[in-house]
C-alpha cells in the first residue's frame, strides 16, 4: 500500500485576508513539507485545488512542479483537479511538462471539486455540474491516449487531426477519478478502468463499501482485471507520538474549521463528543498514534476489501509547519512501516 499526504495549500489569514508576505512564507513551508516527505520516504504528495482566501492551491501544477526540482523519489500528484472548469488540453499539458520535469513522477487525481467557486470564476453554468465533466473526462482520456486527436462536444471548440504535446514520460499518464459519495461516479470510474480515490471526511469509511463494490463490478463488466481497479483512500488525519497529543493538537483547528464550512452547507457545529466518535476504530478521521493509526488503516483495507494507497489530509487543524513536519516523520518512518509491514505489531 501507497501511503502519502495531500495538502490543499493552506493560507496563514491577516485580517480575514491574505497577505503576499503570508502567501510567500505558507508556500516555501509548503514545499519544505514536500521535499521532507521525499527524505523519509513516503510514496505521494498531493496538491489540491481551490479558488478560496483560504488556500494558494489554485495552480497545483506549478507548486508540484517546484517541488519536483527538489525532490528525487516520490510521486506527485493533483488532489483533486477540478476538471469542470479547466480545459483538458491545458491540463495534460501541465501534467505532462510536470512528467517531464520530475523524470515521470506525475500524476493526476480529476474530479468535480467539494466548493463551486471555480464554476462562476471560469464562466460555466453550475447546472452542467455533471454534463461538464462528463465530457472533459471523456476528452482528457482521448487527449492522453492519443497523440493526434479528433474530437468533438458541446463546451469547447472541435479539434481535428489536432497533435498535442508535450507528451510525458511515461507511456499511460496515471489518471484517477477522485470521487464523494455519489453512486455514479463509482460506477464510471470502474466502466472506464480508472483507479478509484475515495474522499472520506466524516462519518465510518466501512459505509463506502458498497460502492467500492460497485465500482469493482462496472469494471469487471467493463473487461477489466482487478488489478487495474485500485482503489485509494483520502482521509482527514494526524499522527502524533501519543492518541492523547494527537487529540489536543488536532480538534481545535479542526473544530474551528468545520464549523466555518458547516455555516456555508448547513452542518451543526462540531462538537467534542462527534469528533472522538470519528476517532474510534470505525471512523473516517486517522487521528492517534503511529501504532493506533497503521492499525486502523488495515482495518479499513479490509472493510474495503483491499486498498492500494492512502493519503493523510492536514490542512484542515491550523497546525504548525513544525507540528505537520513531526507528523509527516511519524508518517513515514512509522506508520508505513507498520502498514507495510503488518506482522510486525505485537
Amino acid at each position: 500500500m501507497e501511503i502519502g499526504i495531500d495538502s490543499f495549500a493552506a493560507a496563514k489569514l491577516s485580517d480575514d485576508k491574505q497577505t503576499a508576505v503570508n502567501s510567500k512564507h505558507s508556500l516555501a513551508e509548503l514545499l519544505e513539507r514536500m521535499e521532507f516527505a521525499d527524505k523519509v520516504g513516503l510514496d505521494i504528495f498531493g496538491i489540491g485545488e481551490h479558488h478560496r482566501k483560504e488556500f494558494l492551491d489554485s495552480a497545483p501544477a506549478l507548486i508540484l512542479a517546484a517541488a519536483a526540482a527538489r525532490t528525487k523519489r516520490i510521486r506527485l500528484t493533483s488532489a483533486v483537479t477540478v476538471l469542470s472548469a479547466i480545459d483538458p488540453v491545458r491540463a495534460f499539458q501541465e501534467f505532462a511538462t510536470l512528467d517531464l520535469i520530475s523524470q515521470g513522477r506525475a500524476e493526476m487525481v480529476v474530479g468535480r471539486g467539494s466548493f463551486t467557486e471555480a464554476f462562476p470564476l471560469f464562466g460555466y453554468n453550475l447546472h452542467d455540474y455533471d454534463a461538464l465533466f462528463t465530457e472533459k473526462l471523456n476528452l482528457l482520456l482521448t487527449i492522453r491516449d492519443n497523440e493526434v486527436v479528433n474530437w468533438s462536444g458541446k463546451f469547447r471548440p472541435a479539434l481535428h487531426n489536432q497533435a498535442i504535446y508535450p507528451r510525458p514520460v511515461q507511456a499511460k499518464l496515471p489518471i484517477w477519478l477522485g470521487v464523494g459519495g455519489t453512486p455514479e461516479s463509482f460506477a464510471r470510474a470502474g466502466s472506464l478502468g480508472l483507479p478509484l480515490m475515495v474522499a472520506v471526511i466524516g462519518g465510518e469509511t466501512h459505509r463506502f463499501r458498497p460502492l467500492v463494490d460497485l465500482y469493482r463490478e462496472a469494471g469487471r463488466r467493463a473487461g477489466y482485471k482487478p488489478e487495474e481497479l485500485k482503489v485509494g483512500l483520502h482521509s482527514l488525519g494526524y499522527v502524533a507520538n501519543t492518541c492523547e497529543e494527537a487529540i489536543e493538537e488536532y480538534y481545535p483547528g479542526y473544530a474551528e474549521t468545520f464549523t466555518r464550512i458547516g455555516k456555508e452547507r448547513g452542518w451543526p457545529p462540531v462538537s467534542r463528543g462527534r469528533f472522538e466518535a470519528q476517532i474510534g476504530p470505525t471512523g473516517a478521521l486517522l487521528v492517534g498514534s503511529p501504532e493506533e493509526i497503521a492499525q486502523r488503516i488495515l482495518h479499513h483495507s479490509e472493510a474495503l476489501g483491499g486498498i492500494s494507497r492512502l493519503t493523510f489530509q492536514m490542512d484542515n487543524a491550523g497546525l504548525s509547519h513544525e507540528k505537520l513536519l513531526k507528523s509527516i516523520e511519524l508518517i513515514g518512518e512509522k506508520v508505513s512501516k507498520l502498514v507495510k509491514n503488518p506482522i510486525t505489531f505485537s
